[in-house]
């Protein structure tokens, strides 16, 4: 098989400030280019994209005017290669001590970006192997036993602290994390009661059938009232993905001493979506002594002590939880095949609520 010696690029054209711009006027937020492929050197190997993941994070990576040092990664620039996480198909390799990978191989890359094909490291920092159970796609590890599985997992486990008997609420929860967040406090942390909160009737009727014993549309013109109904014994914790109106209608409804996750907040990503009014129940905060704390799971995933965390705790918890019936992933991955011209506009599909799961794009 001869090798491909080009490849189609996606590069941010404009860093937006409001919302992203997925056309092909002077105005858009990315340009597409057709770029050579380098040749490979010692410890490098071809890939192609074969599944690219899609995160409402990577919109605050390329937002303009953000500060290197207020992020917790390195934001992306104009004339960057839009960065991601996918998985990809090893298509030759250079010669090299690692063993880990062969021609063929499903990889899980860190740093090929939306291109077709990319000449990547094949240390640490830019590939690993895909670590999914036996059986279970690769997709996966993009999904429940990626970055959003392991989110819901430390999430529950570490901040909030959750435990058997707590109820809780989710927002976002039709979402890749917010889906795993119910599935497992539900069923492996055995809460009370869990209320996700989503964005239409439709998400209403399948997240309750992933487990969620109350599920609440926030877009009906009722929501606060059966936010409040729905809370009338007020919840333990709240896990937030989202921020905004909504952080401030919860807020109210939380016991004393009660937590919340603050993992995202994507309301607030493009401000013409809704712009946060966070403060107007701050007091809440301070007369029921709540507890909120931010995190980023790469904290969890590569900790400062260089212990693997996730092998030892978070993937064999949920891949026991999937063996015995407790997590599902049936339904829960939303994989969008497409050709890789259409890779931006599967991505914008994440702030329109247009999906539902694990948003995965698959390249035609």
């Amino acid at each position: 098989m001869s090798l491909p010696t080009h490849t189609p690029v996606w590069r941010i054209k404009n860093s937006p400030e409001d919302s992203v711009v997925l056309d092909s006027s002077d105005e858009a937020t990315f340009a597409l280019t057709e770029e050579p492929v380098p040749s490979l050197e010692d410890g490098e190997m071809l890939v192609e994209n074969v599944f690219i993941s899609n995160d409402p994070a990577q919109r605050g990576w390329i937002q303009k005017g953000v500060l290197p040092e207020r992020l917790y990664t390195a934001p992306v620039r104009e004339g960057d290669i839009m960065a991601t996480h996918s998985i990809a198909r090893v298509l030759a390799l250079k010669d090299s001590t690692d063993q880990r990978f062969k021609v063929n191989d499903f990889v899980y890359c860190m740093t090929a970006g939306w291109r077709r094909y990319a000449v990547i490291k094949t240390d640490p920092s830019a590939c690993l192997p895909v670590m999914v159970p036996q059986n279970v796609s690769p997709t996966a590890a993009l999904g429940l036993f990626g970055v959003p599985g392991f989110t819901a997992y430390y999430g529950l486990h570490d901040v909030l602290k959750f435990k058997e008997g707590q109820s809780l609420i989710v927002s976002a929860a039709a979402g890749a994390v917010g889906n795993v967040v119910v599935q497992y406090a539900k069923k492996v942390l055995k809460a009370k009661k869990v209320i996700a909160i989503v964005g239409s009737e439709e998400k209403c009727q399948w997240i309750k059938g992933l487990g969620a014993d109350v599920a609440l549309n926030y877009k009906s013109p009722t929501f606060a009232q059966d936010l409040v109904n729905a809370t009338s014994d007020f919840v333990d914790a709240y896990f937030d993905s989202v921020s905004g109106v909504i952080l401030d209608q919860v807020i109210p409804r939380i016991k004393q001493y009660g937590r919340i996750a603050a993992c995202g907040a994507i309301s607030g990503y493009n401000k013409d979506v809704g712009k946060p009014t966070m403060g107007a129940t701050w007091i809440e905060v301070v007369t029921n002594r709540l507890t909120i704390q931010g995190f980023v799971i790469l904290d969890f995933m590569f900790p400062k002590d260089g212990s693997n965390r996730v092998a030892t705790e978070a993937f064999p918890s949920i891949a026991g939880a999937l063996e015995r019936g407790e997590i599902t992933l049936d339904g829960t991955e939303d994989i969008v095949e497409v050709p890789f011209v259409d890779v931006p506009k599967v991505w914008g599909r994440l702030f329109t609520g247009a999906n539902t799961g694990k948003l995965v794009t698959k390249l035609a």
